[in-house]
């Protein structure tokens, strides 16, 4: 059984970012994991670096 996908948000900005969106549009394709995502990746929205995100919890 796959693990389920995880969600990130931004602590500067409020970007999200899940798992199972990607994100397309930055060249992030659906169902790309977090660790997956490239570590000079920056946050399209203001462009802060992977560190700012935090794993949001669910409900």
């Amino acid at each position: 059984m796959s693990e389920d996908y995880k969600v990130y948000m931004c602590t500067i900005c409020g970007l999200i970012y899940d798992e199972e969106q990607g994100l397309p549009e930055d060249n992030i394709p659906a169902g790309t994991r977090w660790e997956d995502v490239p570590e000079d990746w920056h946050c399209p929205k203001c462009d802060v670096d992977k560190s700012q995100f935090e794993l949001m919890q669910p409900l």
